[in-house]
């Protein structure tokens, strides 16, 4: 099959919203991370587990929401199980999501696969 610059516009112009969406999420994530180590060193540093028992379940719903919008835009932009899996990890590191995230706007925007 023969890919002209109109169809790879094309599909570029298809991902721009879910790769929106995964940047946000992305970065509410690592953001959300970056609380979550600071809730466990309160927890466990001086044994106050009151903003813990708050926090971390809704640091579980925006990874939950990570993971759907990642997903999306693997699916969409047609990567690899092993790119997607590791761009799924990401979200579980902290400042790793932030990193993961500018490498695959760019390897999306130049229209190349994870």
């Amino acid at each position: 099959m023969v890919t002209t610059a109109r169809d790879e516009t094309a599909a570029k112009a298809d991902l721009r919203k879910p790769l929106q969406r995964f940047r946000a999420a992305a970065f509410v994530t690592g953001i959300g991370l970056l609380g979550l180590v600071v809730v466990m060193v309160i927890r466990y540093v001086f044994d106050n587990p009151g903003p813990s028992a708050v926090y971390s379940p809704i640091h579980g719903v925006i990874y939950m929401v990570y993971l759907v919008l990642a997903v999306d835009l693997a699916l969409k932009a047609r990567w690899s199980v092993k790119g997607t899996i590791g761009v799924l990890l990401a979200g579980c590191v902290p400042f790793f999501s932030f990193i993961v995230e500018r490498a695959v706007t760019r390897r999306v925007t130049e229209g190349r696969k994870l």
